[in-house]
């Protein structure tokens, strides 16, 4: 099972452990993609902060942000399971997981990122801010920049098993499965159940438990069908369409009653 989620805006400290090794991330793929975004990102950066704030959609109150971008390459890094917080990854909660969750995290989660396309949770990082929002002067959007070689690199990540598809919209941009890849994976969304409205807070909260339930049960679904049997078993409520034709991915709709 491979699951694709999304980073989190917000980010731990770097911390002070030995500076980023880009030649030691998974997917080395991406490799020559993730070091022109790098580059652009700390030049702008380590130039013209007002301009560096506008492009990546800072505040005033973020600016420290910009400096954080332009030490990229010398700053502390930390796993990436370390340095994505919020909401999901709160509810996640990789550090509180058995040893036997957290190996199957290791193997399992791949975070995608508008800096470096898709990580591990085990690879090294810094603290970052660029989201797949954002477009570079030179590169453009970023969005765009990574499908090519996403197209060429996930596909092999995913494998033969499961696909489950947690990310938002915007970096669901960045990488389409398409298909044989596509019928064996599932988008989930989370709706409140009495309104069928996505809400932004609980919707990530529970991506984040859905994912931590997996782990902790040793769910191992082979595909979109034995997923929805699997998350049922856990005791989530969940409707499932399965795709129209060939070469779309299966619809989950996971129902809760609650807002937190």
């Amino acid at each position: 099972m491979l699951v694709l989620l999304p980073p989190s805006e917000g980010k731990a400290p770097s911390g002070r452990g030995a500076p980023l090794k880009p030649e030691s991330l998974s997917l080395p793929g991406l490799a020559a993609a993730r070091e022109a975004v790098l580059t652009e990102l700390v030049e702008l950066c380590a130039g013209d902060e007002d301009k560096a704030r506008e492009v990546l959609g800072l505040s005033e109150g973020l600016r420290g942000e910009v400096a954080k971008n332009a030490e990229l390459r010398t700053a502390g890094a930390r796993p990436a399971g370390e340095i994505y917080t919020g909401v999901l990854y709160d509810a996640l909660g990789l550090a509180s997981l058995d040893a036997s969750a957290k190996r199957r995290a290791a193997r399992s989660l791949l975070v995608f990122s508008g800096l470096w396309g898709a990580v591990r949770v085990t690879d090294r990082i810094p603290s970052y801010r660029c989201s797949m929002g954002v477009r570079l002067p030179g590169l453009g959007a970023l969005g765009a920049h990574w499908r090519t070689p996403m197209a060429s690199v996930l596909p092999e990540a995913a494998g033969d098993g499961l696909v489950l598809d947690l990310r938002s919209a915007a970096y669901a941009a960045a990488w389409k499965p398409k298909g044989e890849v596509a019928g064996r994976t599932a988008a989930v969304r989370v709706l409140h159940a009495p309104t069928r409205k996505v809400v932004s807070h609980f919707n990530k909260a529970t991506k984040g438990r859905i994912v931590r339930s997996l782990l902790t049960a040793g769910a191992a679904p082979k595909g979109p069908a034995e997923l929805v049997e699997a998350l049922r078993d856990l005791g989530y409520v969940v409707e499932a369409a399965a795709p129209a034709k060939a070469g779309q991915a299966w619809s989950l709709d996971v129902l809760v009653t609650e807002v937190h």
